[in-house]
């Protein structure tokens, strides 16, 4: 391209998402830290995410829900907590210090001065307070081993304290201790979420301590970050880390350099690898289909997005906060949405026919189709909504 970097066109940048995500059938795995390891981190704002995006990428999913359960909750070697852009994600549990320090030290900062600040502005307990009432209910937590917040607070009562959030403002209102401080000590490492109260598909969750690990220093961290994620995902251009990691580009540019990271060219200019991946990779050996879910760690891997999902297919497939919902691909590119109907059926959309020179043919088809039989069977009996809801999605169901 004249810059005297390596070149890396899109349809390596799709063999390489295809490998590395474990999308492709040669490249799918046995177990659910097999794929947490691959991808790094996987959403676990919509709890459903985590099994779906996890199944998606067994060489046999029926175990999906048995083996994920088992990783996160029997085995630990699966852990959910919050990470990067103040998002919760499920990590493999060796992740967690890294985690930790190169995103979570800053965001915890601001959100336990955020919870002293708005207690001080309703006259309620000072920090004082809140930290004997924190150290009350961790002791607490540790003896119960796992609990609600309810639980939590008939141990240690002071968590039921409420206090005005928003004075005089539209948006008023009464919060209580114990759902705040939650959040903050989630934020901190301390806490993270376990077995939830229904299904795998409950967004209520039980409360646990979080695995012990070392407190790393931050550049290491972030270091240690970076190459994960870019071994993952690379190449990706300094937008891409940015957004993905939320650090500031002092940050980004730090840890590049650190890792000793790779400039190649993209069509949308330099992007980065790590060290040692600057050469050509393999083709898969067969044309593939994937059926993600919304959130998919895939689908939300990158700012830029141009090389695998057309513009013109976004309005359909994000909702109003830019959280993608399911979507189906065919050899590394998104071309429809996919949904799960009351009565269980999985149906799906190609939405690529509507964009010049994306559409699909029949081979594309029977694929999907296989795909969605696939996903139908290991979900069975169980029915499973997006959290975010997306115009396409919706329209699927009714």
């Amino acid at each position: 391209m004249g810059d005297g970097l390596r070149y890396i066109d899109v349809a390596e940048r799709r063999a390489r998402l295809a490998l590395r995500h474990r999308l492709a059938p040669q490249a799918r795995v046995a177990t659910p830290e097999a794929v947490a390891d691959a991808l790094l981190a996987l959403h676990g704002s919509d709890p459903a995410t985590v099994y779906l995006a996890i199944g998606a990428r067994l060489a046999d999913p029926a175990a999906t829900v048995t083996e994920t359960d088992r990783a996160l909750y029997a085995d630990r070697t699966l852990v959910r907590m919050h990470g990067m852009r103040h998002t919760v994600f499920v990590f493999p549990t060796e992740s967690t210090a890294v985690v930790h320090a190169s995103t979570g030290l800053a965001v915890a900062a601001r959100e336990r001065a955020t919870l002293v600040k708005d207690m001080a502005k309703a006259g309620a307990p000072d920090a004082a307070w809140l930290k004997e009432v924190e150290e009350s209910a961790l002791a607490a937590l540790a003896r119960l081993g796992q609990a609600t917040a309810a639980e939590l607070a008939r141990e240690e009562p002071r968590l039921r304290e409420q206090f005005v959030y928003a004075a005089g403002k539209p948006y008023e209102g009464v919060h209580t201790v114990v759902t705040r401080l939650l959040r903050v000590l989630g934020v901190e490492g301390k806490v993270i979420r376990g077995r939830p109260l229904g299904s795998w598909t409950s967004s209520q969750f039980r409360w646990a301590l979080a695995p012990e690990h070392a407190e790393l220093p931050v550049a290491q961290a972030q270091s240690e970050l970076l190459r994960h994620w870019l071994t993952a995902c690379g190449p990706a251009t300094e937008a891409d880390l940015k957004w993905w990691t939320g650090w500031k580009v002092t940050d980004v540019r730090r840890a590049l350099t650190a890792i000793g990271a790779r400039a190649v060219t993209l069509d949308e200019g330099t992007g980065y690898v790590v060290e040692d991946d600057v050469d050509a990779v393999p083709t898969p050996g067969e044309p593939w289909a994937a059926l993600l879910p919304g959130l998919d760690p895939t689908a939300m891997g990158w700012q830029g997005r141009d090389w695998y999902l057309a513009p013109e297919l976004r309005p359909g497939l994000f909702d109003y906060s830019g959280n993608v919902g399911p979507t189906v691909w065919w050899n590394g590119r998104v071309v429809g949405s996919w949904a799960q109907r009351a009565d269980g059926e999985i149906v799906w959309r190609i939405l690529a026919d509507e964009v010049k020179g994306e559409g699909v043919g029949g081979e594309a088809k029977a694929a999907i189709e296989a795909e969605a039989a696939r996903l139908g069977a290991w979900l069975g009996a169980t029915r499973v909504t997006p959290r975010f809801r997306t115009p396409v999605e919706k329209e699927l169901v009714r």
